[in-house]
């Protein structure tokens, strides 16, 4: 009978073997006929026992022998296949409400984590493994004649794509590296033409350009007559250069394609009431913001075009506006970390002792990059400060009527009760002097606005309710009301503005969420010589350390961190603190950009619709890393 049950078990194996050979593995099928073989060898025991045991109890039953083999071989069939089923098919993970997987140390299901976008990781790529140097040498190389004053710049981020904006309605990409590292060279005329007169200056080289053209429509929705030139003002462009915004002087902002089809029109927002003086991309590129003549900042959607937002004071030319970047830390920069709860305050006025003294019978001093002690009454003695236009008493006549306490008539005072001396006269309508509870409220998500008066406003984007989350940034009487530049620095702890007597201002805004940490101060004064004109543009170097600011003479870098700061023995600095950045001479800066890993520099020169001379070139510098 044991034999028996052999030979059936043999065929039964065959019989599986021949059936799954089809979808089963040969090791898996190895594993199981060892168990079989031994669990046959095992019935086979058995069955001899109960043999032995039936004969000499007197004989046995054969129809109840061959019913328990029959029971045997349904049972492992069964086996058999419920062992393949659980090898073949996977593994359902438990639920995590129903079922609890038996063992302790079981791992949990991972969440599906979307892979970066190739412009994510291009920009990894450029901006990885960048050592900040000591300082810069920023000589020009290249130089872009253009036929009139060119008034907006804008590139991708690897500066592949360099756009600019002109007075006659064009815009044109050049390619900049072909123009860096070829060997076409400027000719006579355009020599002539840029202002080079010596050295050996190469030419952009251009890859194509578009009218920045605007169709009119019939009532009937067909085109009436040839489409308009606007002049371009301002330039926006995404990070891959796939699009590009441009704002003209008609209050129209046009959104075309760069890359692909370059010029095509897609769409043409139009909400400004003048010309379009700034426009500033979302960090997400999924929206933008413009600035116009008119006195409004805009917020726009790119998904549908429409407006998400205005942001309204007082009625100014807004000359400026800017995102804080997205690196920014609130609390620990390497200008210092500032504790939560701690006192903050900005040697604006030597020692402490003098600190806590009044305004009254003193006058506050600024430190300025050359080691000495500058009155803010000098400001309005520098050389063509005066303006009748902008330093005449309100036209009202309403001299010192009613205004808040930090207007011109009291004097600006801080939480800790030091007087930073008297503010300058708040316009009508214009927010008020950010306190230091307002400002411990604001989120890091800040929106920044320069007017030409020289008032700079800093809006909380996460604050919608009117009136509420915005407030302007404490400015001298003695500071004179221009200001036709401002930027963020690339760690958004600092704010610089550019004034019309030759100096730039440096705020230090890092918040620390408590209202004892204080408010944006004027951390100190970067002051150009007296003959240098009027700061027509600022812009801030990626390390967080460097400022290009450009005058009427020419551009100079100035290192933050260091300007005006006594070295290890205590003692002031000697000499210029600044470098002399060749190729731009006479005439206002429109525009600067600096690339993500300060490799180029670019100029453009324009009045940018105000009165000042300019000339018609573009230059492009480079920028070398002094470690």
């Amino acid at each position: 009978m044991a034999s028996d049950s052999e030979e059936d078990y043999d065929d039964l194996d065959f019989d599986n073997e021949s059936d799954g050979d089809e979808g089963i593995d040969e090791d898996i099928l190895d594993a199981l006929e060892g168990d079989l073989a031994a669990a046959a060898a095992a019935e086979g025991t058995e069955g001899e026992e109960d043999t032995d045991s039936e004969t000499s109890d007197g004989g046995s039953d054969d129809d109840d022998a061959d019913e328990d083999d029959a029971h045997a071989h349904k049972d492992l069939e069964r086996v058999l296949t419920q062992t393949l089923q659980e090898a073949t098919s996977p593994r359902k993970p438990p639920s995590p409400l129903t079922e609890s997987p038996v063992a302790v140390d079981a791992p949990q299901p991972q969440v599906e984590k979307r892979p970066p976008s190739p412009a994510q990781l291009r920009r990894t790529r450029i901006l990885s493994g960048i050592k900040w140097p000591r300082s810069f040498t920023v000589e020009a190389i290249c130089a872009i004649p253009h036929p009139c004053a060119t008034h907006a710049l804008a590139s991708s981020l690897c500066m592949t794509h360099l756009i600019t904006g002109s007075d006659d309605g064009y815009i044109r990409d050049y390619d900049l590296f072909a123009a860096v590292n070829g060997k076409i060279f400027l000719t006579a005329p355009q020599r002539q033409h840029c202002g080079v007169i010596e050295g050996i200056m190469k030419a952009g080289q251009i890859r194509c350009w578009w009218e920045n053209a605007i169709p009119t429509y019939a009532p009937d929705g067909t085109v009436a007559g040839e489409p308009s030139l606007y002049p371009v003002y301002s330039l926006a462009m995404q990070s891959d250069a796939l699009w590009a915004l441009a704002g003209t002087d008609q209050g129209h902002i046009t959104l075309c394609t760069v890359r692909h089809s370059p010029g095509r029109l897609c769409h043409v927002m139009h909400a400004h009431r003048g010309p379009v003086s700034a426009l500033a991309l979302q960090h997400d590129e999924k929206g933008f913001f413009s600035a116009g003549w008119d006195g409004e900042a805009i917020h726009w959607d790119l998904n549908n075009g429409s407006i998400a937002r205005r942001f309204s004071a007082h009625g100014a030319q807004l000359a400026a506006i800017a995102v804080r970047p997205l690196n920014a830390n609130p609390v620990q920069s390497q200008w210092g970390a500032i504790t939560p709860g701690s006192e903050f305050t900005v040697p604006m006025r030597g020692s402490r002792g003098e600190q806590s003294q009044s305004y009254e019978g003193t006058v506050p001093q600024v430190n300025d990059a050359g080691g000495h002690h500058f009155k803010q009454e000098d400001d309005a003695k520098s050389e063509g400060s005066y303006d009748p236009l902008f330093d005449e008493p309100d036209a009202d006549g309403d001299g010192d009527g009613n205004r808040p306490s930090h207007s011109r008539a009291s004097g600006y005072q801080q939480s800790n009760g030091q007087s930073l001396g008297r503010g300058a006269i708040a316009p009508k309508g214009a927010p008020p002097i950010l306190d230091p509870t307002t400002y411990a409220a604001f989120s890091p998500d800040l929106l920044m606005t320069a007017h030409v008066d020289g008032q700079v406003i800093l809006w909380d984007r996460r604050v919608q309710t009117p009136g509420k989350g915005v407030g302007r940034l404490w400015m001298s009487e003695k500071t004179p009301p221009w200001c036709m530049s401002a930027c963020w620095s690339a760690d958004g702890s600092q704010i610089y503005v550019g004034r019309r007597n030759g100096t730039v201002e440096i705020y230090d805004v890092r918040q620390t969420g408590r209202a004892a940490s204080g408010t944006p101060k004027i951390w100190k004064t970067l002051r150009n010589p007296a003959s240098s004109g009027v700061v027509s543009c600022v812009v801030a170097f990626p390390d967080s350390r460097h400022l290009a600011c450009a005058s009427t003479d020419n551009i100079r870098l100035w290192n933050v961190s260091e300007a005006g700061e006594p070295d290890v023995y205590g003692k002031m600095k000697s000499g210029v603190q600044f470098k002399i950045i060749p190729g731009h001479h006479g005439g206002f800066v429109s525009q600067m950009l600096v690339d993500p890993a300060a490799r180029f520099l670019v100029s453009a020169s324009s009045n940018r619709g105000w009165h000042g001379e300019n000339t018609k070139t573009v230059f492009v510098h480079e920028v070398k890393h002094l470690f």
